[in-house]
């Protein structure tokens, strides 16, 4: 009875968007002042900050998640339809993280032109957990280097609509990723600093398997892929057990996800007589404030690695 029930739901919020993009369509919307420029609309802000170092002054970028958004359990609004509807362009990032927002992207198909930033990852390095068979882990950005193809993506895309400013989508994609390539050195030399032993990283959800395949470090999610996955007891108490048993010394915090279900991890480990602490919060689904160093892809990334090593290396950490 659930089942059909949710199938009713969904099938109901199908039609509602459906009826919601043909009155758009049907009187325009809320259509912007024409500037000139591309109108694209984003989902996540690591999207944002790559349109918009590629696009330069060509494009007018929108972003629909920000700062503590969780883009697993986002639902698109009213407003964020109307958005979808009056773009040029939408990047997202596929690979089912959007996967609230999935009825409204297929809707969009055949009128405003949409593309997954992920749909040049050759599919042989891409991440596939048992526990989601026949699925890809969406978190491709916590690798530098798989991250650049979303740059390579949206360089070409950009073109395709925009041909007369091909020049500037090249040579912009280019700086930024000669500014990746310099990232990804960075980052593998900070974590050298910290010891094999401890290079365990214990998350909410697993966010950080790309991240640990690039750098080295073995890594532990307490909700699984999705943060739509609940965590039980067992999955606190397992969890803990492995943390006192291995000695690790700290865990971390989301800035995306409460910090409920980690801080229960934390009390049950020194329950068991571990000494652990909250090593810090990392960005994971989500980037920091616009204007700061952490609300750009590079300092996101910086912020990660810092936070990272300072709760482990124990000897002054990244630099």
């Amino acid at each position: 009875m659930r089942v059909k029930h949710e199938a009713i739901s969904r099938a109901l919020g199908v039609l509602l968007i459906a009826g919601l993009m043909g009155a758009l369509g049907a009187c325009g919307g809320d259509v912007a002042e024409d500037d000139g420029r591309l109108r694209v609309v984003t989902t996540i802000g690591m999207i944002t900050d790559v349109v918009e170092r590629v696009g330069g002054d060509r494009v007018s970028v929108e972003g629909l998640m920000g700062p503590g958004i969780d883009p697993h359990l986002y639902k698109a609004s009213a407003g964020d339809v109307r958005r979808l509807a009056n773009a040029d362009l939408v990047f997202y990032n596929g690979l089912h993280l959007e996967a609230a927002m999935a009825d409204v992207l297929a809707q969009m198909d055949g009128r405003t032109r949409t593309r997954a930033v992920t749909d040049g990852i050759d599919r042989s390095l891409l991440l596939t957990p048992p526990e989601f068979e026949g699925a890809w882990d969406p978190h491709v950005w916590s690798d530098v280097t798989l991250w650049m193809s979303a740059v390579e993506v949206v360089r070409e895309t950009l073109t395709e609509v925009d041909p007369e400013g091909e020049e500037g989508y090249r040579e912009r994609a280019r700086a930024y990723l000669e500014e990746l390539e310099a990232l990804d050195a960075w980052v593998h030399r900070e974590v050298e600093r910290v010891p094999d032993s401890l290079r365990v990283l214990v998350t909410a959800h697993d966010a950080f398997h790309y991240f640990g395949r690039a750098y080295g470090f073995e890594v532990r999610g307490l909700q699984g892929l999705s943060t739509a996955t609940e965590a039980g007891t067992g999955d606190v108490q397992e969890l803990a057990t492995f943390i006192t048993r291995r000695g690790i010394p700290a865990l971390f915090i989301e800035t995306s996800i409460p910090p409920r279900n980690i801080e229960a991890v934390r009390e049950a480990a020194r329950a068991q007589g571990a000494v652990v602490e909250i090593g810090g919060s990392l960005f994971s689904d989500a980037m920091g404030d616009p204007g700061t160093d952490e609300g750009t892809y590079p300092g996101m990334v910086r912020s990660n690695v810092r936070t990272i090593v300072d709760a482990l290396a124990g000897d002054g950490g990244a630099q």
